[in-house]
């Protein structure tokens, strides 16, 4: 299929994309690395009046540390990203998850951002980025917001971003001493998106779990630190709360039994790989 008619702007600065997002509103999508909107706008699910190009935007190249995050900006992709020399020692739950994410064809094309702004909910990136507590930055031409992760999305390929903001960056907060990190995930195929991925970030107070292909949004839950029977019940009490459906990939019997078998493993590999 062809996509529909549709205006482009190749913007060169931040704010010419969002001058042009202030004048079309909801009738514009921002592009950059184009691995999910393309097939979207070739099946006509998107119909946009205007695409605005962003990957040409200097300012928006640059992966920068803050505060003890690092801030990853829109125009960042994902085969850059996992390149970087020292991404295993600022964010190893990143560096385990972005192997699984598509194809490496696909890394070198897509975004961080754009994963994170398609909210498919079984996407590695956003699972990952709520498992840390990361943060959304997003800005429009009159004003800058941030919002948590865990806020940001909203269901099934929705989120809170307005129709004037586009996302700016995001931030995943860098590994902390004395926490272990874990990800894990089964897909029908290599390149798959997930039926089930489970991201764990374990620490001597806390163990974390968040949940990806199960609930229409990544999901996460903190225990106290558990192990035995008591891991088993709370593991099967999120697995019901999530309210797994059927398709044709997988049921909702399967999808529970994954989060706990799935979420113990990679509970108790965080746990063991605490420094």
């Amino acid at each position: 299929m062809k996509p529909a008619p549709f205006g482009y702007l190749r913007a060169d600065t931040t704010e010419e994309a969002l001058a042009a997002l202030h004048q079309h509103g909801a009738e514009a999508r921002i592009l950059a690395g184009g691995q999910s909107l393309l097939p979207m706008l070739n099946m006509r699910l998107a119909k946009p009046a205007m695409l605005i190009d962003i990957m040409r935007i200097a300012a928006l190249a640059t992966v920068t540390e803050e505060a003890g995050a690092i801030v990853i900006p829109a125009a960042v992709r994902q085969a850059a990203l996992q390149a970087r020399p020292a991404l295993r020692e600022e964010l190893p739950l990143l560096a385990d998850a972005l192997p699984w994410v598509g194809h490496y064809q696909t890394r070198a094309r897509g975004t961080v951002c754009g994963s994170v702004a398609h909210a498919d909910p079984s996407a590695e990136i956003p699972l990952c980025l709520v498992a840390l507590g990361g943060a959304i930055r997003l800005r429009s031409r009159r004003k800058r917001r941030t919002i948590p992760a865990e806020a940001f999305f909203a269901g099934m390929m929705l989120t809170e971003k307005a129709d004037d903001e586009m996302i700016e960056a995001v931030s995943y907060p860098k590994r902390q001493p004395g926490t272990g990190y874990a990800f894990a995930e089964i897909g029908r195929r290599h390149g798959d998106y997930a039926l089930v991925a489970v991201a764990a970030v374990v620490d001597a107070q806390r163990m974390r779990l968040a949940v990806g292909g199960v609930a229409d949004h990544p999901t996460a839950r903190d225990f106290p630190v558990l192990d035995g029977a008591a891991l088993d019940d709370a593991l099967n009490r999120f697995a019901w709360d999530l309210g797994a459906g059927e398709d044709v990939h997988a049921t909702a019997r399967y999808r529970r039994d994954l989060v706990r078998k799935l979420g113990r493993k990679a509970l108790e590999d965080a746990a063991s790989c605490r420094t």
